[in-house]
C-alpha cells in the first residue's frame, strides 16, 4: 500500500518539510494496517520499528510488576509512536493496541537518526512530542497522587474531548470507542468506581453513554467538577 506524501504533509510535524524530503521518508516506510484489538507491537518486544499513525486510534498499555494493566496514552492520527531509540531503549515499554482499524507508516529503528536529520523543524517537533508526553505523564501522576477519583475521571474525559472530540448538536462526542474499563485504567481506579461516577453524571445530564462512544453534554459542568477542590 502506497501512502501519498500529501497525507503525511497534512500533519503539523511534517508540514514545513520540503516535498523531496517527505518523499524520501515515505519511500523508506512500509504501510501497516491492523484491526481492532490487534497490536503494532507488544511490551518488552525488541524495538525494531517506529511508527506514524495515519488514521485510526491506539491505546498504549503497560502491565505493571504486580500484574495491573494501565493505559498510559492514546495515539491519535499524526502522532509518532514506538520511537524507543529516542528514549535510549532497545525494547518497547508498552503495547500499542488498535481501538479501531488503524493504518500506520513504519520505519526500521536504525533510520531514526536519519529521520530527524532530514529537517531541523522535524527534530524539534519530535523533541516537543517527547516533552508533551512527559508533561502529560507527570500531570496524570500528580492527579492520581493528589486528587479524588471523580476529579481524575473528569480531567481524563476532558482531555479526550480536546484530543478526539467531535462537536455535535447535543455536545462533544469522543470519536472512538472508549469503555468504562479504559477510563478506569487511565485514572488508576476500578471499573466499579468509574461506572458509579459516569452513571451519576448521566443522571445529572453531564454525559451520555452509548456504543462505547461517550458524549459530553455539558463541558462547562464537567470542567467545574475537574476544577473543584477535593471534598
Amino acid at each position: 500500500m502506497k501512502i501519498d506524501k500529501s497525507v503525511v504533509k497534512s500533519f503539523s510535524m511534517f508540514e514545513k518539510m520540503p516535498d523531496s524530503d517527505v518523499e524520501v521518508l515515505v519511500g523508506q516506510a512500509v504501510a501497516k494496517r491492523i484491526g481492532p484489538g490487534e497490536a503494532f507491537f507488544e511490551q518488552g518486544a525488541a524495538a525494531t520499528h517506529f511508527f506514524l499513525l495515519i488514521n485510526g486510534r491506539l491505546k498504549v498499555t503497560q502491565v505493571t510488576a504486580d500484574g495491573q494493566q494501565i493505559i498510559v496514552r492514546v495515539v491519535h492520527p499524526g502522532d509518532l509512536f514506538g520511537f524507543a531509540k529516542a528514549l535510549r531503549r532497545t525494547d518497547y515499554p508498552g503495547t500499542a493496541l488498535a481501538v479501531i482499524e488503524s493504518l500506520a507508516l513504519c520505519w526500521p529503528t536504525e533510520l531514526w537518526p536519519q529521520f530527524i536529520d532530514r529537517s531541523p523543524y522535524l527534530a524539534v517537533s519530535a523533541l516537543n512530542t517527547i516533552g508533551q508526553r512527559l508533561e502529560e505523564a507527570h500531570t496524570r501522576i500528580r492527579e492520581i497522587s493528589t486528587e479524588e477519583v471523580e476529579r481524575r475521571v473528569a480531567h481524563t474525559v476532558l482531555r479526550l474531548t480536546r484530543q478526539a472530540g467531535r462537536t455535535e448538536e447535543a455536545g462533544v462526542r469522543i470519536d472512538f470507542p472508549i469503555t468504562r474499563q479504559d477510563i478506569a485504567e487511565m485514572t488508576g481506579t476500578t471499573l466499579h468506581t468509574v461506572s458509579r461516577i459516569l452513571s451519576a453524571w448521566e443522571s445529572k445530564g453531564l454525559v451520555e453513554g452509548g456504543r462505547q462512544k461517550l458524549l459530553v453534554r455539558d463541558i462547562a459542568g464537567l470542567q467545574a467538577l475537574a476544577d473543584s477542590s477535593d471534598r
